[in-house]
């Protein structure tokens, strides 16, 4: 099978389930954004974080394939539409309410900064806010149908990477660099 298909070349493509949308349509521009946000925790990963965190990185990489496939279909009764659920979201508050256990309080705002793995965390939580803002877009669009899990577990997702941004400083040593206004 070719990478290339050539039906993309007039500035649609096509979306799960039959039918195609221009290449700048709020749901291509949602669902690309998270695919975006997939590939920085990739590059999150990629700079090395510790087994726990790779491990938690891995699984947030697999639900947000299964999420970008639910914005993929317009339908509503779509395979893929109510696969990300509260179970999902209350995981993430698990894996944020453990990490905040063994971080120091905050007093402060933080600059996205520190070890190359909590950039990256901080790069892909922005991302995150993103892809947050474009699904609300569609959301709200006339005959749109975005489960309300979605919105709630992408919410959630940029609170854990925030929090586990913080971690990976802290588990190399490397202090968080607060944001203490000049004014």
């Amino acid at each position: 099978m070719k990478i290339y298909t050539r039906t993309g070349d007039a500035g649609d493509t096509g979306v799960l389930g039959a039918g195609r949308l221009r290449k700048d349509d709020p749901r291509i521009e949602a669902y690309g954004t998270v695919d975006e946000l997939n590939a920085v925790l990739g590059t999150a990963r990629a700079v090395g974080m510790d087994a726990s965190e790779d491990a938690l990185a891995a699984r947030l990489q697999e639900e947000l394939f299964v999420l970008g496939a639910a914005l993929a279909d317009p339908k509503p009764g779509g395979r893929f539409h109510d696969q990300i659920t509260a179970a999902h979201v209350e995981a993430l508050e698990k894996a944020i309410d453990e990490r905040e256990a063994d971080l120091p309080p905050q007093r402060h705002f933080v600059l996205p900064a520190g070890t190359p793995a909590a950039a990256q965390l901080h790069l892909a939580r922005t991302v995150c806010r993103r892809a947050e803002r474009l699904v609300v877009h569609l959301a709200n669009l006339p005959d749109e149908h975005v489960p309300a899990d979605l919105l709630i577990y992408l919410n959630r997702l940029s609170d854990l990477l925030f929090v586990m941004a913080r971690t990976a400083n802290r588990r190399a040593g490397v202090p968080d660099v607060p944001w203490i206004s000049k004014s």
